[in-house]
């Protein structure tokens, strides 16, 4: 029995040595993961959301937020702390995770170099690392992930060269590189990565040419080279690859003609954009068989017309761009029957036809276009006739660009059933009659274009209550009447013009109160009466023309009186007036109108102090204490307070290109400086001519 006993006991000695060697290297293995994790954590910096909150010794790291273990070994395989707002640097002993197999910190704020230790990984599968702010180069050692499948490192600050052996990757399904600043060519062995479904390049600093290997990748479905330097002609191959359903190439220099039969090679194709290139050559009629197209731009190119007559046939398309080419140089005048057929696309939300050579009238089927429209582009044409009354069946569109043509008639009353509208430019036509009071039901509209026509009559009032309104322009019309008080009511309008018209009366008392505005222009009209001491409340004014008027009053320390005078053909008065930057004009100016080398010296003096004061002459900011204007601001700090005046970004330029003396002598050799400077331009920007510094 004893003999029998013996082997059994040997057997079960070996067992347990062999079970207790597994469970020591097991647990050396999990304290490995653990530190790595532990490491992970302490370069987080900022964790807004709490994301690493449960990463404690309360549970098991297996348990932890983001962390995913193998059940049997608990070895950590996936990492996943995306949309986390984390900021941080990735730790190196993220490189001692060996059993990792995806890791997921997209959209997060991670910054500092990707780790060359991220190549000791040998099982990753999926890296995605996208839209954070990585800087460095492109790490060399991830060639040794061979099994990779999924690599983004899109939207971060990389920069170098893209790899140059993609034979490292044969199982290699995405890769999104895009928005980066990295150089260079695209090398021909990305041809190998025969599993490639996606490539995303964009946004990037490439150069030279597509190379031709990338028609060797027969699965691939997404391509984006838009936005890079890149140039010559496209690879005829990268046509044939028939399972393409997305190519964009816009923005480049890459040139050549689009193959005929494009809709038959890519028969799968939904998006196709080639904007901003210098492609030529005709249009492919064949697009219309590209029944699976959504999105099909081609702007900004020499391409050529005919455009096809069958493109209703598209059921899915939803934008068409075909603006800035030559497309009407080949057609007949009048020949809209591609336009016609568009009516078909009950899913056409933009359409670009601008600047394209296109002539005849504007045809009526506009208003028969899909109410799915929400952008129409047909400006910088030759086109006539009128704007159909019934344009406002189209009761999505947000933009309506109809301007540099010969449009004539009227502007339909039913424009103001486009709600939705937000942008609308019907400037520089040949436009008569009445602005319509219902454009005032358009409450989501921000520009508002209507200059260089033969409108009559007055402002409807009811135009000012749109609160929405950003840009406003009359110009160069034959309106006339008072220019109502409710201007007031355009709180976040920048951008006002209402020159060469034949407005009367004074201005409104309130128009000061508009402190966004940028830009005002009343010029020639025939306003009178005094400018509002107010006007000064117009903050971020930088541009004022009042010229060609009957103005007179207080404007700041400007007095300005407008002498009258007659045009040669005598039809109306003019005069002189205030013609440019406010802020930067001497006060003499707006007392005599002439340019003069004192004025120089005072507009000169007012832009030193702006430079290394940082604060503009308009800014709200130093209007108080009773300082009136930028010379009053600084006069007011010297000689005690130069520094906390002074420009932050002059101080920190100084500090940042070093100083071999000492940092307290340092600073005061830089306030003695500032000190000079200012005196310089206060001496310019005296009030009194006679009292400026000369030259």
């Amino acid at each position: 029995m004893a003999f029998c006993f013996r082997p059994f006991l040997i057997f079960l000695i070996i067992f347990v040595l062999e079970n207790s060697t597994t469970h020591v290297d097991a647990f050396a293995n999990n304290v490995t993961d653990h530190q790595a994790l532990l490491s992970f954590k302490a370069s987080i910096t900022d964790d807004p959301l709490g994301a690493l909150d449960s990463w404690n010794n309360s549970i098991h790291f297996c348990e932890w937020n983001g962390v995913t273990c193998s059940s049997r070994r608990q070895r950590v395989t996936a990492l996943n702390l995306t949309y986390q707002h984390m900021t941080g640097t990735l730790s190196p002993n993220i490189g001692n995770l060996s059993f990792l197999r995806g890791i997921y910190l997209y959209e997060n704020n991670f910054h500092g170099l990707i780790p060359n230790e991220i190549g000791q990984l040998l099982r990753l599968k999926e890296l995605n690392l996208g839209y954070n702010s990585f800087q460095g180069i492109f790490p060399p050692n991830l060639s040794q992930c061979v099994d990779l499948r999924k690599l983004s490192m899109y939207s971060n600050n990389l920069k170098g060269k893209l790899p140059t052996v993609f034979t490292s990757w044969p199982r290699l399904y995405l890769v999104y590189l895009g928005k980066n600043h990295f150089t260079g060519s695209i090398s021909p062995s990305i041809g190998n990565l025969s599993s490639l479904h996606g490539l995303r390049l964009e946004i990037n600093n490439l150069e030279g040419h597509i190379p031709v290997e990338i028609g060797h990748l027969k699965k691939l479905e997404y391509l984006d080279l838009s936005v890079n330097n890149l140039l010559g002609v496209v690879p005829l191959p990268l046509y044939n690859i028939s399972s393409l359903f997305s190519v964009s190439l816009s923005v480049n220099e890459l040139a050549g003609t689009l193959p005929t039969d494009l809709g038959f090679t890519l028969p799968k194709l939904q998006e196709f954009y080639v904007g901003r290139n210098k492609f030529s050559g005709p249009l492919p009629p064949s697009i219309n068989n590209a029944s699976n197209l959504v999105d099909f731009e081609i702007v900004e190119n020499n391409i050529t017309g005919p455009i096809p007559n069958n493109l209703g046939s598209l059921p899915n398309l939803q934008t068409l761009g075909l603006g800035h080419n030559l497309l009407g140089e080949s057609m007949r005048p009048n020949d809209w029957s591609f336009f016609n057929s568009l009516v078909n696309c009950t899913n056409l939300r933009r359409l670009g036809l601008h600047e394209s050579s296109l002539r005849g009238v504007l045809p009526y089927s506009i208003v028969n276009l899909s109410t799915t429209m929400e952008e129409l582009y047909l400006y910088g044409n030759l086109l006539y006739g009128s704007i159909p009354r019934e344009i406002g069946k189209l009761v999505n569109m947000r933009v309506l660009n109809l301007y540099e043509n010969l449009l004539t008639g009227t502007i339909p009353e039913s424009v103001g059933k486009l709600s939705k509208l937000s942008g609308l430019g019907l400037n520089n036509n040949n436009i008569s009659g009445m602005i319509p009071t219902s454009i005032s039901n358009i409450t989501q509209l921000y520009g508002l274009r209507l200059q260089d026509n033969k409108l009559q009559g007055s402002i409807p009032t009811q135009l000012f209550n749109i609160s929405t309104m950003e840009q406003f322009s009359l110009a160069n019309n034959r309106l006339r009447g008072v220019l109502p008080e409710e201007v007031e009511y355009l709180s976040k309008c920048y951008y006002l013009d209402f020159s060469q018209n034949l407005f009367t009366g004074p201005l409104p008392s309130k128009i000061g109160s508009l402190k966004q505005l940028d830009v005002l222009d009343l010029s020639y009209n025939k306003l009178t009466g005094d400018i509002p001491s107010t006007l000064g409340g117009c903050v971020m004014l930088e541009e004022l023309y009042l010229e060609g008027n009957f103005f007179q009053g207080d404007f700041g320390l400007a007095r300005f009186t407008f002498a009258t005078t007659s045009d040669i053909n005598q039809t109306q008065m003019s005069s002189t007036g205030v013609h440019g930057t406010v802020g930067y004009i001497p006060p003499e100016y707006g007392m005599f109108g002439e340019i003069s080398i004192e004025g120089d010296v005072y507009s000169y003096g007012i832009l030193l102090l702006e430079i290394f004061s940082g604060k503009r002459p308009t800014e709200n900011s130093i209007l108080i204490d009773g300082v009136g204007n930028l010379h009053d601001y600084v006069k007011k700090a010297l000689p005690q307070r130069v520094m906390d005046i002074a420009d932050p970004r002059t101080l920190l330029d100084h500090e940042e290109h070093g100083s071999t003396v000492s940092q307290t002598h340092s600073r005061a050799m830089m306030e003695v400086c500032l000190e000079s400077i200012f005196e310089v331009g206060l001496l310019c920007s005296e009030e009194m001519p006679q009292n400026r510094i000369d030259i």
